[in-house]
């Protein structure tokens, strides 16, 4: 008989709840991961479209969008951080 192994398939983290590999934890993830980016940089662009209005300035939205992204990035890497364990591999 021949029996091919693919690795873990996911009944071990079913089996486990605590595992690492739970694919609904790792949905978790891409989802925090996912909201997090878009808070950041609608966030980002509210605080550049008031910049903008107060300054009279159109460079304010841009530079509240890139703003958002580099705050949601570094948000994201704080949630990855805390899903692996807080290791800095």
């Amino acid at each position: 008989m021949l029996t091919l192994s693919f690795g873990n398939t996911g009944s071990d983290a079913m089996k486990n709840p605590n595992s690492n590999e739970n694919p609904w934890r790792a949905l978790a993830l891409v989802s925090a991961i996912g909201a997090d980016l878009v808070v950041c940089m609608i966030g980002g662009f509210w605080v550049g479209g008031w910049l903008e209005r107060r300054l009279g300035s159109p460079v304010w939205t841009v530079a509240g969008i890139v703003a958002g992204l580099f705050v949601g990035i570094v948000s994201i890497i704080f949630i990855i951080r805390n899903y692996t364990g807080g290791s800095n591999g």
